[in-house]
């Protein structure tokens, strides 16, 4: 069946994954994310993170459990217009050599220039775009070489509002860029999420404060789940990572 319309009621119902084997990467996990609703991620590197969003895109098929949309089982609905309603910002962006206009539009021919502009201005991109030689025309190398980590993660917050998926992922959107640059995201994050279901899987974890609700994976189990508040308060899971951060950041002003 066709994804048409998705709300973006998502629900992981004693979801249970492996690669190969018995060697399950996720247990038993269960979540709940309601429409219009951000939860945030967290979790040491492969804890599970990045497999939940693969299986949300239907990327790997589940052993064990279901994964529904608005009450609806994914496997149920056509992939290619279930992937057409979900939009995936990566750490890693990927650009290629072409325009600007290029770069955002993907060389769709049907989105009109006006409709770009409008999106780089909410996030906050059109000035310096401008500033580019030639504007929306300026010819961006392979990979987005002349263009740094922020620039180009900004970018792809274009490409992401402009094509206005019912479900967004981020996948460590901040954790390559500088803190100057880590603000700007912030706001085109704010920005990105506004109306829309939103799982953030974060590094920083001054990122997700605003969550409605964070996810603490550890070894492919769900240890923890609430609010910052909420979880800082328990003193467990959460806290030790969010403490060991802070030491860092601590320790590099010194």
């Amino acid at each position: 069946m066709p994804a048409s319309s998705l709300k973006g009621k998502i629900e992981f119902d004693k979801v249970s994954f492996a690669y190969a084997g018995e060697h399950y990467v996720l247990r038993e996990v269960n979540f709940k994310v309601d429409p219009g609703e951000t939860i945030a991620i967290v979790g040491h590197t492969g804890s599970g993170k990045t497999t939940i969003i693969s299986l949300l895109n239907r990327l790997y098929h589940i052993q064990k459990g279901a994964i529904r949309i608005d009450d609806i089982n994914i496997e149920q609905y056509d992939l290619d217009s279930l992937r057409k309603n979900i939009g995936v910002v990566l750490q890693d962006v990927f650009l290629f050599s072409g325009s600007v206009m290029d770069n955002i539009t993907l060389r769709n021919p049907d989105i009109p220039r006006e409709k770009v502009i409008e999106a780089a201005k909410l996030i906050d991109m059109h000035d310096f775009i401008m500033r580019l030689p030639g504007g929306y025309d300026y010819n961006v190398m392979e990979r987005g070489a002349t263009l740094s980590m922020g620039q180009r993660q900004l970018l792809s917050f274009i490409r992401a509002l402009l094509f206005d998926p019912s479900i967004l992922i981020l996948d460590e959107a901040t954790s390559s860029v500088d803190t100057e640059s880590e603000m700007r995201i912030q706001h085109a994050i704010d920005t990105l999420i506004r109306g829309r279901t939103s799982i953030v899987i974060a590094h920083r974890l001054s990122t997700i404060r605003k969550a409605s609700k964070i996810i603490v994976l550890d070894k492919g189990e769900i240890r923890e789940m609430g609010t910052h508040e909420e979880l800082l308060d328990k003193q467990g899971f959460y806290h030790k990572l969010y403490q060991l951060q802070f030491d860092k950041k601590t320790k590099a002003l010194i």
